[in-house]
């Protein structure tokens, strides 16, 4: 007799499923789609020094912050090594998410006291003007149209569009191939507004998150997924035999990280911040840490832009 049909075999049988499901569930495998969560380990993330911040005065976001006691920040939770949100336990981590917690130690807020808040590409400026976050850390792009609406401190890192395609896709190799592919991007993100303007031939496609991209990309549902490059490096580190980006970026992406218009103390506040952390190491220690575990060195960091 071959097949086990035995009372005592049945419990096996449904044990051993038991095991294999809570063994998906702990991987992170419960769904296809987007890759499950990776990010930086704890122990090889820098402490960032809380500063006595009281010589920081006439800012109204610093003094909000104040009196409710903890920074509110706005960020991205679905980009991985940037700014990702575990489901499980709730937490944020990445580079963005670094560089958010070292410009509150240097205002005068340890991590306990950041409190973070996801955030569309599509409602940055609408959060920022309506102070529902006091700063924002998340792939955000400094361009002058952005400045008519939000202030902005950096940038603290260059990034450039590129693209993101199955990995046994040999069609795609630059932006110049995309005529009639179906390319995914964040809806009112620059990426997104590039494509639409300059290679209309693309059947563009645009989601509240670049993690619904990615699903639609590897269910065959679209043909590549545009954004920074970092961005996408992130997403292809996780399942590197089924994603690959491809081509050199074909646009220049300062991240800066976005405050209220008319606060020019914060946005001065920040840059000495970025400053401060650029020159002590703790920028390049939170990159090597997050974002450089996609496989990329830690760039030299750009200028800051005090205008």
């Amino acid at each position: 007799m071959t097949r086990e049909t035995t009372p005592t075999a049945r419990p096996r049988k449904r044990l051993l499923a038991a095991v294999l499901l809570l063994a998906a569930l702990a991987s992170g495998c419960g769904k296809p789609g987007t890759p499950p969560p990776k990010g930086p380990q704890p122990s090889a993330l820098p402490t960032y020094q809380v500063r006595d911040a009281s010589s920081i005065t006439g800012s109204p976001t610093l003094d909000a912050a104040r009196s409710r006691g903890h920074l509110v920040v706005g960020a991205k939770e679905d980009q991985p090594y940037l700014g990702q949100k575990n489901p499980a336990t709730g937490e944020y981590s990445g580079f963005d998410i670094e560089i958010a917690k070292m410009v509150g130690a240097y205002l005068g807020f340890p991590p306990e006291r950041i409190q973070f808040k996801t955030i569309a590409s599509a409602n940055r400026e609408t959060a920022l003007q309506n102070g529902q976050v006091d700063y924002y850390v998340g792939t955000y792009t400094i361009n002058d149209n952005r400045k008519k609406l939000v202030g902005f401190a950096g940038p603290y890192f260059i990034a450039g569009q590129s693209l993101l395609v199955r990995k046994n896709d040999n069609s795609i190799h630059g932006p110049q191939d995309l005529d009639g592919k179906k390319v995914c991007s964040a809806a009112g993100s620059t990426p997104y507004q590039r494509i639409q303007s300059q290679f209309p031939k693309a059947k563009l496609i645009g989601y509240d998150t670049y993690s619904a991209c990615v699903d639609n990309l590897i269910t065959n549902q679209v043909d590549a997924v545009t954004t920074d490059n970092a961005i996408l490096l992130g997403y292809a580190a996780k399942v590197p035999d089924e994603l690959k980006v491809v081509g050199p970026p074909f646009s220049v992406e300062p991240y800066g990280i976005g405050v209220p218009k008319n606060d020019t103390v914060l946005r001065n506040a920040i840059n000495d911040a970025l400053e401060y952390n650029e020159q002590n190491g703790d920028w390049r220690r939170a990159f090597e840490a997050t974002l450089g575990l996609s496989g990329e060195p830690a760039p030299t960091p750009p200028p800051i832009d005090r205008y």
